[in-house]
């Protein structure tokens, strides 16, 4: 549930999931309409479907017997619905094994210590080193346990504790609070280990906005080449001034010189000496220098220019029988919104020429050829026994990767029937019973315009 969501709003569902399904077996046992609708409103429905499917699964399955597996490569590989991410917290959180737990809050927590400048959602061989530091930080935590406390894994000779649950937690609570994308690393507990801090400290020191005694030397590595650099590392843009970047740090002394700091002298280095050895780096630098400090950490993780979100129009189009029930569809079991039911709804051509006239008489024909409509027999002196009562509005919605807009048009159907359109993927139904329909948020929004019309018109 917290894919996605936020906290708070996933409480409430939280509690009433458990409390309607208390065991993965009664999750299981559960028909697939049953956890949609408990899902209603939490959004991305297939994790609804992904989480229903693996209950299934595990309970099923004679190995795991209705127990989750233990390590995080099980997981991944056994588990539907279940990625590196999700693998990783079960494993650490649930299990304790020291298993890296990754997020995108955790992503720019890592690429700020080791100054790492690179794409962080789409360049593999940058999110895979960062997984790699994770990887050796949890496994170094969990190796740092009190004599007494947890239980040997004889798989990875590591003790199994609590540790590496609360760690992982630990650094996704920091990116979430403190090293947001806009950081605050006046508060941050390890500025001490932080490259990026280190590079901004060094640039407010060259101008002259904090003293010398101030400068990072404890890790301060050697300046080399820049092809015997890391290439993970995109350069930074040429600022007006020439230099490489107008906030990063240059700790060579030539200026002329292209020369940048080793990804090497950073990543999992034991060089660092103790905290008391490097108590200049705890001193908070005025604010002039932190706001330098701050605008150069900002700019890690390299900010990817998104992609515009398409647009797209669809006529929602709600049919009202004469007996009370409305015609619904259920969505394909994959794609967006899998599963759910809808009004029956078609989706204009993006060169379409969207008017009320023109919206009307494209609703028109398309609910002509349904087969529910254009099946029945019978005719009345109304001729197909359909009427358009008109456009109830247009709701807009958005999804992640979608802006759309949903025109909202009644009709009335004056005869009753029970035909049903004959496509297994695409089964629909007659029903009076809308409030109690698997449907997502935006067409309950159309659902509102329907039941307001309806009222005022009765």
């Amino acid at each position: 549930m917290l894919q996605q969501t936020r906290v708070a709003v996933v409480i409430e569902y939280w509690n009433r999931w458990m409390k309607k399904w208390p065991t993965i077996q009664d999750l299981a046992a559960a028909e697939p309409e049953e956890v949609l609708a408990a899902w209603r409103g939490l959004g991305y429905y297939s994790r609804a479907t992904r989480i229903h499917e693996a209950a299934k699964l595990v309970t099923s399955d004679p190995g795991m017997q209705g127990l989750l597996p233990a390590s995080a490569e099980e997981l991944e590989a056994k588990v539907p619905g279940v990625g590196r991410y999700t693998a990783g917290a079960i494993s650490a959180i649930v299990f304790g094994r020291a298993a890296p737990m990754v997020d995108g809050n955790v992503l720019r927590v890592l690429s700020r210590q080791l100054g790492l400048f690179g794409d962080v959602k789409t360049d593999k061989s940058v999110v895979d080193t960062l997984w790699a530091a994770a990887d050796v930080l949890v496994k170094a935590v969990a190796r740092d346990v009190p004599i007494g406390d947890g239980r040997l894994d004889v798989c990875h000779e590591l003790l199994v504790s609590d540790r590496p649950g609360r760690w992982g937690q630990a650094l996704m609570e920091l990116g979430s609070t403190v090293c947001t994308p806009k950081p605050n690393c006046a508060a941050c507990p390890i500025t001490s280990m932080c490259r990026a801090y280190a590079e901004g400290l060094q640039l407010s020191i060259q101008k002259g906005l904090a003293p010398a005694d101030l400068a990072p030397a404890s890790i301060a590595p050697e300046v080399v080449d820049l092809e015997d650099c890391c290439g993970l590392c995109k350069p930074f843009e040429e600022s007006e001034s020439g230099k490489v970047g107008s906030d990063i740090a240059t700790l060579d002394e030539k200026p002329r010189a292209q020369k940048q700091l080793s990804l090497q002298s950073f990543a999992f280095a034991n060089t660092v000496k103790s905290q008391g050895s490097s108590r200049s780096l705890l001193s908070t630098p005025n604010p002039d220098a932190m706001e330098v400090i701050v605008n150069h950490a900002r700019k890690f993780p390299i900010k990817v220019i998104k992609k515009a979100v398409r647009e797209e129009e669809t006529l929602v189009c709600v049919i009202r029988r004469s007996d009370g029930r409305y015609l619904i569809h259920k969505r394909p079991q994959k794609g967006l919104l899998a599963g759910l039911w809808e009004f029956p709804s078609s989706i204009l051509p993006s060169t379409n020429d969207s008017t009320p006239k023109t919206r009307k008489k494209d609703a028109a024909q398309y609910v002509s050829t349904l087969s529910e409509i254009s099946g029945s027999k019978a005719k009345t002196s109304r001729g197909s026994g359909l009427k358009h009562v008109g456009e109830l509005g247009s709701i807009p919605w958005l999804f992640s990767h979608i802006k759309l807009t949903m025109h909202v048009h009644l009709f009335e159907f004056h005869i009753i029937n029970d035909i049903a359109m004959s496509d297994p993927d695409r089964p629909s139904r007659w029903t009076d019973t809308i409030e109690e329909e698997s449907m997502g948020t935006g067409m309950r929004k159309c659902w509102a315009l329907v039941k307001k019309a309806v009222r005022s018109g009765s």
